[in-house]
């Protein structure tokens, strides 16, 4: 599921995102997921990992993908669980 070539995508605020978020990972807000998914992530068949804060707006905002015909999305809820390397921004 973490290959190299998956996009690592936050559904979080900005404010969140700076406050520590996964690295590499993308910053899409869940509420521009309708209007800002396709001009993000182009490629449908592209693998996509998405979390939020605690798990509810990554499984929407999952859900939604693969109703727009992404073929491979993978939920994994939310940051509080991460136990790999958070970053943040000053």
């Amino acid at each position: 599921m973490m290959s190299d070539d998956a996009i690592i995508l936050d559904v979080r605020t900005p404010k969140e995102y700076d406050e520590g978020h996964i690295a590499n990972s993308v910053l899409l807000p869940d509420y521009e997921i309708k209007d800002m998914v396709e001009t993000v992530i182009a490629d449908k068949n592209h693998t996509v990992i998405v979390y939020c804060r605690s798990g509810a707006r990554s499984k929407n905002a999952a859900e939604y993908m693969i109703e727009m015909g992404y073929t491979t999305v993978f939920d994994i809820g939310g940051i509080t669980d991460w136990e790999g390397e958070i970053v943040r921004n000053p």
